[in-house]
């Protein structure tokens, strides 16, 4: 998919034959140029990046499984936001198009912050295009098999005080308490993520966002999984974000049960 504005792809996509789907909304790098002479130069760093989520979702990407992962930065649009701006989470959190990263810092220099027309046009640009590929990839793989098993994948530094006290648990699974995927894969998927020394935990600080809300539909075929991982689990959290290979081997051997554990579950009823 290529964007209207910059002619840059949106996007990396393999259409796989199985019914496993793996999103990456949030390991994308790419500013607009506009937007980069905007912001204030400690926020070209892209600190809330979801760093190297693209790379280990490919290592883990099953045979016959699909991806989609976004190239676009989250300080262009936040794919994982409603296109209103309705706030998911009582907590702390940024935005649709934020004006300040995870700390509360702001991204841009004074007076440069987007106005309504630039809002409105990244939405256009960005975040509309993308998700009519994302529904377009559930209905397809859901046609194919008659459900469709999504995971969107995300990861954050282990402590941002602004978002949450101390440091978040490793692996961070989320269903919208419950409603984006029948109980048995909720299950399965969490008895999966145990071991391997990780510390889990299910719909706490991170429930899920707005893709695994909007699109998860157990009762359609349709089930959602978010799975948000402790960046330490994998990286060094900071400039320049360097990626630990022997971690990030270790996080995957449990992504790979994960991802096996969706893929060994059966819907009761599968919709046509």
């Amino acid at each position: 998919m290529v964007s209207k504005s910059s002619e840059r792809p949106l996007f990396d996509q393999i259409c796989g034959s199985g019914p496993v789907l793996l999103n990456v909304p949030h390991a994308g790098t790419d500013l607009p140029e506009a937007l980069r002479d905007a912001m204030r130069p400690e926020a070209l760093d892209l600190r809330d990046t979801d760093w190297h989520m693209d790379r280990i979702v490919r290592g883990v990407l099953p045979e016959g499984g699909s991806l989609m992962a976004a190239k676009v930065s989250r300080y262009a649009v936040d794919l994982n936001r409603p296109s209103d701006d309705i706030p998911l989470y009582e907590t702390a959190t940024t935005g649709l198009i934020s004006t300040i990263d995870f700390d509360g810092t702001p991204l841009y220099r004074a007076g440069l912050e987007p106005d309504a027309d630039t809002r409105t046009a990244r939405v256009e640009t960005f975040w509309a295009p993308y998700h009519d590929a994302l529904r377009a990839e559930i209905d397809r793989i859901r046609t194919a098999h008659g459900y469709c098993l999504l995971l969107d994948v995300h990861s954050i530094r282990s402590r941002v005080p602004r978002l949450f006290e101390g440091r978040l648990p490793d692996l961070n699974l989320g269903t919208n308490s419950g409603a984006s995927c029948a109980g048995a894969l909720s299950d399965a998927a969490f008895d999966a993520l145990q071991g391997n020394g990780f510390s889990v935990v299910r719909n706490g600080r991170f429930k899920g966002g707005y893709i695994p809300r909007h699109y998860g539909d157990p009762a359609q075929g349709v089930h959602a999984l978010q799975i948000e991982i402790a960046q330490d689990c994998y990286m060094i959290e900071r400039s320049p974000w360097t990626y630990l290979p022997d971690k990030a081997d270790r996080l995957k051997g449990t992504l790979v049960r994960l991802i096996g554990a969706m893929q060994d579950f059966q819907p009761q009823e599968v919709q046509t």
